[in-house]
């Protein structure tokens, strides 16, 4: 079967990608990572000492940089509904984290530490569609603030990814009721023609 031309100009991209080269020559698993140095170059989100959840993981570059740089007596819980490669230091739990069995695993293994920063890359599946996709993308988002609100302590960071369109104003408005500081960064590495961003709150304000 022969490629369609979305497939064929994506695979011409990936394999041209100075960012795809990076990541294998420096022995990260996936270019994302790229993306998440560039806000930690800026805004400093992750520190040593730090607990990180990392949401829809797979195949674990953000894991694997976050794991880097907290060093090896804290915690980095990823969790994907796809298996992913062991990463030395960093717990994955398989799973749907809507489930409340999958919440229930994340709770028991933080085994009862704080949880510093809440960090989402996930995307839908590209129907090629952009209303569905943005509607895929903006739940994914809210499902990721869900979680960062349950489990995040007072003062703790959410990262999520979105993509710009319809609902994203709503959404950007709802994180900054939950948050002291929410800026938008766009990393260098996202393809320029993407129209994904990403959410970077800060100062958490827990509510009963």
């Amino acid at each position: 079967m022969s490629r369609s031309k979305s497939s064929s100009r994506w695979m011409r991209e990936h394999f041209d990608d100075p960012y795809v080269k990076l990541a294998q020559t420096q022995g990260y698993r996936s270019r994302a990572v790229f993306k998440l140095k560039e806000i930690q170059e800026k805004d400093r989100i992750i520190k040593p000492g730090m607990n990180v959840i990392d949401l829809g993981a797979a195949p674990g570059g953000w894991s694997q940089f976050a794991k880097q740089s907290i060093g090896n007596k804290n915690k980095v819980i990823a969790l994907d509904l796809l298996p992913m490669e062991p990463i030395d230091g960093v717990d994955f739990i398989l799973g749907d984290f809507r489930e409340q069995t999958i919440l229930d695993q994340l709770r028991a293994r933080l085994e009862g530490a704080s949880v510093d920063l809440v960090m989402s890359d996930m995307a839908p599946n590209m129907s090629g569609n952009k209303s569905t996709d943005q509607i895929r993308s903006l739940y994914l988002a809210e499902l990721a603030l869900e979680t960062a609100r349950s489990v995040l302590t007072p003062g703790g960071t959410f990262l999520v990814k979105l993509f710009q369109g319809e609902g994203f104003e709503s959404f950007h408005r709802e994180v900054q009721h939950y948050f002291n500081k929410v800026v938008i960064r766009k990393p260098k590495a996202s393809r320029p023609r993407s129209n994904e961003v990403y959410i970077l709150a800060m100062g958490f304000k827990k509510t009963p």
